[in-house]
């Protein structure tokens, strides 16, 4: 007997609306918005991870599933979505076509780390990347789509955990005052800390170790060490997230787990979640298409795990699960069971979700079937109604029927059921 691989799952029938909701909603919001669906292989040049990435970064070093194919070239599953999105944009010449290039993306990605709740070793994720504007407004329209959508999908509460870690000309001046108040705890706090203190002490705010935590209270806050273009650009963001009214709150330690970010970091979050309330993660990331080989390109984008909102959702009880068919053929004969075949077929085509029973079984049996699949209606089609050319459709939530003539029948199923 063989079992799904350790870390991954199957995706079964009462659990698929909520994916259907999750990414029908996303499709809509992100066309509001103006951005196009692009799709990417799920394997690329493990180089591009590890040039994108960081080869210090737990992803590279620790996570990404890493093999040779025949040819001895070395290719990795996708960990993440955004450098194969900008290693796309340079590769067939997206920032030719327009100014800024608004894109998005939803699949699996793939990481070798621990299985938990909602965290998995395939997963999946749906992202927005803006490349091509270095404006805040494209940050705050980005923000704003985010929280746009997970308002449109039901959830409440919505604020904003919003930090900026500084570009190429602060960056070195945060990083040196961010060792200076290390160094003196440094043999207290954990391995990794340690291993990303010389080369990327940034990242050290990102440990969520509790023994590291009490040396972190009073760090030195990143905003007091902003070149004056950073800082501006926070300000102009934080005014035009005010004018949206969205809600937000400065977090000096909020910094991402990739090496590409700069400038803008953020979480969407909501309260109803209790203490692992983040919903959704992004920031800027002004550098990367330069460092993968393209034009230098500013941009900025999020993305979200389908699974952790899979839980929320079903936790809030604030999504559909798999719709149930509409309407429940009961033939009563053979004669009358190829018949309904027929119908069902034309149904279906009208756009009807319906399903029928094809064993020929009693009205009674094929009635408890119509409340198994929790349909709104039943056809009743025996051989009375076949010499009368009528069938009788029955509401099941009150048991009223009506007689419909079979020539009027598609027609007046469509109107009937549309109305509900």
């Amino acid at each position: 007997m063989f079992s799904n691989p350790r870390g991954t799952k199957d995706i079964l029938p009462d659990e698929i609306g909520y994916w259907h909701r999750i990414e029908k909603v996303a499709h809509q919001v992100f066309s509001a918005y103006n951005y196009q669906e692009l799709r990417t292989p799920i394997f690329e040049s493990t180089q591009l991870f590890e040039r994108s990435i960081g080869n210090q970064t737990d992803i590279v070093e620790k996570e990404m599933y890493t093999f040779l194919d025949k040819g001895n070239r070395s290719l990795t599953l996708r960990p993440e979505g955004t450098a194969p999105v900008v290693r796309s944009y340079i590769q067939n010449g997206l920032h030719k076509q327009q100014q800024v290039s608004k894109l998005y993306y939803c699949g699996p990605m793939f990481r070798y780390e621990r299985p938990q709740a909602g965290r998995y070793r395939q997963f999946h994720q749906i992202g927005v990347e803006c490349l091509g504007s270095a404006l805040p407004f494209a940050d705050a329209e980005t923000i704003a789509l985010g929280v746009h959508l997970f308002d449109e999908l039901g959830l409440s509460d919505l604020s904003v955990n919003i930090n900026s870690v500084g570009c190429s000309v602060c960056r070195p001046v945060i990083e040196e005052r961010l060792k200076q108040y290390l160094s003196s705890n440094l043999s207290a706090l954990c391995e990794d800390c340690n291993a990303r203190f010389e080369s990327r002490p940034l990242r050290i705010l990102d440990c969520k170790k509790p023994q590291c935590q009490p040396y972190f209270s009073a760090i030195p806050n990143i905003r007091d060490s902003l070149c004056q273009a950073c800082n501006d650009h926070f300000s102009s963001l934080l005014e035009y997230l005010a004018e949206l009214g969205i809600e937000f709150n400065i977090n000096p330690r909020l910094v991402r787990g990739l090496d590409y970010y700069s400038r803008t970091t953020f979480e969407i979050i909501s309260d109803k979640l209790g203490a692992q309330n983040a919903i959704c993660g992004g920031g800027r990331y002004d550098t990367l298409v330069e460092k993968l080989g393209g034009p230098a390109t500013p941009a900025v984008g999020f993305a979200f795990g389908v699974e952790r909102a899979v839980i929320i959702l079903r936790e809030l009880e604030d999504a559909l699960q798999t719709k149930a068919p509409n309407l429940f053929i009961a033939p009563l004969g053979e004669n009358q069971r190829t018949k309904s075949f027929y119908i069902l077929n034309e149904l279906r085509r009208a756009g009807i979700q319906c399903e029928m029973d094809y064993t020929s079984g009693s009205l009674k049996a094929q009635l408890k079937q119509a409340n198994r699949y929790r349909s709104e209606y039943t056809l009743i089609f025996g051989e009375e109604e076949a010499q009368r050319e009528v069938a009788i459709l029955k509401k099941m939530i009150n048991g009223d029927q009506v007689e419909v003539p079979l020539d009027q029948l598609v027609d007046y199923l469509v109107k009937t059921i549309n109305q509900q």
